[in-house]
This record gives structure tokens, sequence and C-alpha cells, in this order.
């Protein structure tokens, strides 16, 4: 049922499900106390007190969920068709470095049409190992990874299985995707700041740095107005200064702010990026 709700929203235009997010979104905000409580309270911890702000992002993400269905469903050419990038150079010198890729793509505008763009490039596609989350409700994994993979797009699970599908990536000097931002089990991160508070951090891409030299790049998809599609920007991090693992985290969060600063009407400010684990110790 689900995969077949999906394939209705996929036909229709994406000015119409960009419309219908934003209604749902500003819904959500409006009758969920504790989402709004979330979204308010993450917008004034990054220094951001405009409640426009708040209805804005609130909107922007219930385009972000809408416009799903467009960008896993609908033929590859559709979604070329209405993403552009920034930058591109900036891939073509990481390739020919010849070590792969490690591309950081925060929960920030479109943040699934990064991987598809780099992986189905009309010029110069690639092959991309993108690291995910499987669903809690497992009869919804299928919906997820019949969707989101395509010829040259592969998806890792979270855990040690797809940590190796990435390790080979690299190794085979390809690209691998993760979402800096998104909160890590037990044991595999540290406690760092982000924007000015401490937050339970994963350490997979300094990690996976460390072993195979990848060139660090920062992407995501800015969402256009009325349906235009996206400009996916991409930059590259700045080399390490760090001694640590933990200090190297530090300054990929510190990257990740200044990229989300760009753009804060689109990040999702109401995930729950400060809550810690059970289990790691609360600084």
């Amino acid at each position: 049922m689900v995969l077949a709700l999906f394939r209705l929203l996929s036909r229709l235009p994406l000015r119409a499900l960009h419309a219908l997010g934003a209604f749902f979104g500003l819904a959500t905000f409006w009758c969920s106390a504790a989402y709004r409580r979330e979204l308010v309270g993450n917008l004034k911890q990054a220094g951001y007190t405009d409640m426009r702000l708040a209805r804005r992002a609130a909107a922007e993400a219930g385009k972000g969920m809408l416009e799903l269905p467009f960008v896993w469903m609908r033929p590859a050419k559709d979604v070329l068709a209405l993403t552009t990038t920034s930058q591109w150079h900036l891939i073509e010198d990481a390739r020919a470095r010849g070590r792969g890729i490690i591309f950081m793509t925060p929960h920030l505008g479109c943040f699934e049409v990064t991987a598809q763009h780099f992986a189905l490039h009309p010029q110069t596609p690639a092959d991309i190992t993108v690291l995910y989350r499987p669903p809690r409700k497992a009869f919804l994994e299928p919906v997820v990874i019949g969707s989101r993979a395509r010829a040259t797009l592969r998806l890792a699970p979270a855990n040690l299985s797809g940590v190796k599908q990435l390790v080979r990536a690299l190794k085979a000097h390809e690209a691998v995707g993760i979402l800096p931002d998104q909160v890590p089990r037990l044991g595999e991160g540290v406690i760092v700041d982000f924007f000015g508070a401490p937050a339970y951090t994963m350490t997979l891409p300094a990690r996976l740095e460390e072993a195979s030299g990848a060139t660090m790049l920062l992407a995501f998809g800015e969402r256009l107005p009325k349906g235009r599609g996206w400009i996916v920007h991409i930059c590259e991090l700045e080399p390490s200064r760090a001694d640590s693992i933990q200090a190297r985290m530090q300054e990929i969060n510190r990257a990740l702010e200044a990229l989300i600063r760009r753009c804060p009407q689109q990040y999702l400010w109401g995930y729950r990026r400060y809550r810690i684990p059970p289990g790691v110790s609360a600084p």
C-alpha cells in the first residue's frame, strides 16, 4: 500500500508536491507542540529567533517529505532535468586524485538528490555507495531500497556490514555518501559541539578519511522555489589540522554549521540532533 501511494504521488508535478508538502509541514508545526518545541529550540541554539524562519523551516521540511516519491520513483531523466550543479569541477578534481570521495550531506535541502545526481550525471555517471539507516517498520524496507537504489547507486545499511561496503568502495576509488549529522548508535560517536551545544556525533567520516586518504566533499541540494527543482552545491573540506578523531569531527561540525547557515530555512531543525543514546555519558 505504501509503495502504491508513493507511485501515485510520484506522478504529480514537483510544484504540486512542494505545495502539498508546505501545507502539511505547517499543519504539523501548529498541531504538534513537541515538534514545534524541538524545531524552535534548535533554531534558537543556532542563534535564530525569528518565528517566520521557524514557520518557513517547517514548510520546507514538509516539502522534503513530499518530494521523496518524485526523487525516488520518477525516471532518472525527470530528476536530472530539474537538477543542476555548482562547483562540479571539485568532483572532477577529486576523481583525478584517484583516492575515492567521501560525500557528506547533512539534513539540508533535498539530501536525497545529491547522490542521485552524482550517480546519474549525464556526462560522467559514477558509482556511489550511500549509508542508510533501515526503517523501524520492516515492511517499509523494500520500499526504501527498491525506490532509492539505481544502477550506479548502491545502499549500505548502517551496521558493520554496511561500513565494510563503504571501505570496499573507497578501496576501489569510488564515492561514498554519509549523513554526518545523524545521531549514531552507542560506541559509534563522540561528543563535540554543534552550534555551540554538545552533540553526539558519528566518527565514521573521520575514520574513513584516515583509513583511505579519500577527498572529503560537502554537498547539499538547495530546493528552488515554485517546484523548479534543485541546485546541488559542492564544497571541499579543508585538510585536517586535527591530532585526533574527535578534533577532526569538531572541524567537520564547524564546516557543517557554515554550510547550513548558507540556507538555514532548509535545514531539518525538527530533527532531535542533541539527543544522547542510552549508555552514552551525558556532558
